[in-house]
Parts: structure tokens; sequence; C-alpha cells
């Protein structure tokens, strides 16, 4: 095990002065030379800390009278000749999850082995998560597929940047065989093996949009205990229907049982054509609406956890969320945003909320979505993350069926609801990430930006139904306590055209 990293401070602590203080010009000067002295003999340590370590270190300098960040260190990073030796220099390590012949085992000891000798088992959070997303590896086919690919992608970047997760993109099929949907298997089982230090690995489709910017997912509260969690309908489930739990969207724990789960989903793939074609056919007899003999990765996965509820459900294993949006249905959100969009604006315009239109720096975006979501609950109706029931955002908004890179549509929705739902989707999303660098859209169609007024959106800026309001009160509590979407919207001044849309009731 390699000894710890060394820590080289280069910033002494602040001198007592009792005796009586000198001009202020010579303290000045006096100040400048010690600080030069200090930093210069920080420097010399640091070349010999360097020295000492040879090239596999890495050192951060900061300035002289920073703040508490005013340190220099020297951390140690393995490099190819550096031991020790970690499970990586096995030669039958396999990154496939369709390889029969090389399973990895031990997985968790080997993991907590290498974080140890990296210094990271102590220290890592049991949140950090990798997101894995990806596309086909040739252009798309379909009107406009890869402009759209191209904005899903931004979104999905604009989501990790704000909660500090990785994002792992990828376009290549790991195994000739698993290709569509079954590419996603080989490639988040290889994100583990790449990624030890991540607990989690995120899959999220590419046709997945993220629409609550401020939700973190509850890995260490609510899912503390499971190892995998994907969505569902419980009226689904109970039928055993192959649509009752959605593969879209799943997050896996970097674990010997996660590993385990996915080798045995990945055998019913087209990785082994045998047992494929067989559990095909298994799946048209035992599943609930399933009209083909095709073996999809969501048929399996729901036959896998419907048909072992006790070896796979239950804590330490699977867990189904039913109780937000985890991933939600495009066709049952879409038309509802601008409603949602409009209680969030009420509540922020409220008096007592100031410190949530206050400016602020986008890495600040988690502390102010926290007291954003402390505000909302019980001013707006539903659950964090969105629901069928209420006004809360809904954290994805996945466009099953609308196939935008491939343009193979499913029947039953038509392009323009599909493009529409899209865009209307990707700007509300837009938005809130705009809005740290002072910009929103023209409206909840329209692609153009304005500048947002200072205190953004205080009731004093905005004009509903046409007229300033002179009692912000009266407007939060006629947004706040509606339960129709039939609202019509806030306008900015000067730009009468803004969110002049008028919902439809439901």
């Amino acid at each position: 095990m390699s000894a710890p990293p060394p820590r080289v401070s280069a910033s002494p602590a602040a001198s007592k002065l009792h005796a009586t203080a000198p001009p202020p010009f010579l303290a000045a000067g006096r100040g400048r030379g010690r600080d030069a002295l200090v930093f210069a003999a920080g420097v010399a340590v640091a070349t010999a800390v360097l020295v000492l370590l040879g090239s596999s270190a890495s050192v951060v300098l900061a300035p002289a009278g920073t703040s508490t960040s005013s340190l220099l260190v020297a951390s140690p990073i393995p490099g190819p000749d550096d031991p020790p030796r970690t499970f990586y220099d096995d030669p039958d390590l396999s990154y496939s999850a369709a390889d029969g012949h090389h399973r990895l085992t031990g997985w968790d000891a080997k993991r907590a082995s290498w974080l140890r000798s990296r210094g990271l088992l102590l220290r890592r959070s049991p949140e950090k998560v990798v997101m894995v997303s990806g596309s086909q590896p040739e252009p798309c086919t379909g009107e406009a597929g890869d402009h759209l690919m191209l904005r899903l992608l931004k979104n999905k970047l604009d989501y990790c940047r704000l909660h500090g997760i990785k994002l792992l993109y990828n376009r290549d099929f790991l195994h000739p065989a698993m290709t569509s949907y079954w590419a996603k298997i080989p490639i988040v089982r290889a994100a583990m093996v790449a990624h030890p230090d991540a607990e989690w690995i995120w899959w999220v489709d590419s046709d997945a949009v993220f629409t609550d910017m401020d939700f973190s997912l509850p890995l260490s509260t609510r899912y503390r205990d499971y190892n995998f969690v994907a969505y569902g309908v419980p009226k689904d489930m109970e039928r055993k229907s192959w649509l009752a739990i959605n593969a879209g969207v799943f997050v896996v724990r970097n674990c010997q049982w996660s590993l385990d789960f996915l080798d045995e989903w990945a055998q019913m793939g087209p990785a082994f054509p045998e047992a494929h074609a067989r559990w095909g056919k298994v799946f048209k007899k035992d599943l609930a609406d399933k009209d083909s003999d095709v073996a999809c990765d969501q048929s399996a996965l729901v036959y896998m956890l419907l048909s072992n509820r006790d070896r796979l459900l239950g804590k330490e294993k699977a867990f189904v969320e039913t109780e937000y949006f985890f991933m939600g249905w495009w066709g049952e959100i879409v038309d509802r945003l601008d409603g949602v969009a409009a209680r969030y604006d009420a509540v922020e315009r409220r008096r007592s909320s100031p410190e949530l239109r206050r400016r602020h720096a986008e890495r600040e975006h988690v502390l102010y979505a926290a007291a954003r979501n402390a505000a909302v609950r019980g001013a707006v109706p539903g659950p964090p993350g969105g629901w069928r029931t209420g006004w809360r955002r809904p954290l994805i908004t996945h466009f099953t069926g609308c196939q935008p890179c491939s343009g193979g549509r499913n029947p039953t929705y038509t392009k323009e609801s599909c493009d529409v739902g899209m865009r209307r989707a990707l700007l509300f999303a837009d938005d809130q990430v705009l809005r740290a660098y002072g910009f929103r859209h023209a409206g909840p169609l329209n692609d153009s930006v304005l500048p947002l007024p200072f205190d953004y959106p205080a009731a004093d800026n905005l004009f509903i139904l046409g007229r300033k309001q002179s009692k912000p009160e009266l407007v939060v509590e006629s947004y706040a306590s509606t339960t129709s979407s039939c609202v019509t919207y806030t306008l900015v001044p000067n730009v009468p055209s803004y969110y002049d849309h008028q919902d439809g009731c439901h």
C-alpha cells in the first residue's frame, strides 16, 4: 500500500504583532517582503518534494495572501511503473458483459483494494456518480436527427455540470451483437470497471430530457439499501406487462451484485443467439402486451425482476421507483410544463422569497436548488421529481417511441407531437440553465433569448393578464391554489409576447 500523499504548506500562520504598529507604508513593504520570502521558501520546498517524488506527482500552487486555499499540495499519482499492482494487471480481466469465459468475481474486494491503494477508500462519497449515455456510430437518418441528438447531449452535459457528475457518452458497440437497445449493457458494465472510484453508474437513454435541473437523486437516503433502481408503473407490474418497468433510465451500484445482475441480463441478449431466441418466445408467452417474440432489453429486465421477486427485489437488491418521475413518459408531461413553470415563478415572486431571486455563480447551483425545493414544498403540489397529480418539475421526460435519430417513430405519435414536445422540454430545461447567465427564452417554443431584469421574477417586474400587479401576494395565491392548468402567463416588461400562452384545461 502506498504512503499517504504528503502535504506541504506554503502559507505561514499569520504572525501576531504586539508592539506599536509601524507606519502603513512600512508595514505594507515589510508584508510584501515577508510574503516574497515565504513564497520563495515554499517553492524551494515544493521543488525538493518533486525531486523526491519524481514525475508521478501533481502540485497545486496558490498565490500568497489568498484565503484558506493558500496551500501547496504535492499528491503522488501512481504512474505506469509504480506499485502496487491491482486488478487491472490481471490478464484475465474482462470488461465485457457478454464474456461467458471470464466472469469478474471478487469485485467488491478488488475495488476496495484499488481505492485503498489510492487513498480513496475512506474519503469517497457514497453519491459519486458516472452518468452513461450514447447514440449510434453512424449519422442519424431522421430529419434533423443529428441536431436533436446534439441538443439532447447538451441537456445531459448541463445537468452533469450543475451536479458535479462525470458524463461518459458512448457511440460504439462494445460487442458486435449487442446493438441498438442492447448496447447499453456492455458500456455500463465496462464503465463500472473503468471507474472503480464511482459508487453509482447512471444510464440515461439518448432521448431522455432532464426537466428538473434542481433535483438530485436520493442515493444516500432513499436508495442507500439498494443496488439497482429503475422506474415502474404499479398497475402494469401487477399485470406483468413488458411495459411495466422502463429500461431507458436506471442507476446501478458499482458492486459484485450488480455485475452479476448485468451478466444475467446480457445472457438473454443477442450475444447468446440460441438463448436469445428461446427467451423471446418465453417473453411473448409470459408477459402481457408483448406481441413479438424478439427479446428486447426491456422485456428481459421486466421478466428478470417480476419473475424473480424474492431473489432480485428487496434490500441490497433491486428497487422499482413508482412515486415520482424518475423517468416520466413525455405524453403526460409536455403539455403541463408551462403550468409547472408558472407555479415555480409564482413562489419566487413572493416578498418572503428574495433569497431565491439573488443572482449567483453557477457553481452555487446546488445550494440555490435546495433552497428553491424547500420553498416550493407545500406551495406547489406534488412530490419532488414530479408526478401526474402535482405541479412539481419532472426529473426526466423520456421521449419513448419518438426515435429522433432514426426517424422510425411509433406510428401512434405524429412527427409534430414528438418534435414540438422535445423542443418544449429542452427549452424548459434550458431556461433553468440560462438563468445563471442572465437570460431566458422569449417563449415556450421560441429559440430567441431575452435578458432578465434584476430581481427576476419579482412581481413588480412582471405583468399578469397585461396589467401590472400592485399586490403580488394575490398573484401568488391565484397560481399556488389553482387546480387547473388554465393559466394565462406572465409578461416581461416591454416584451408583450413573453409567455402570452394560455394552457389547455385538464
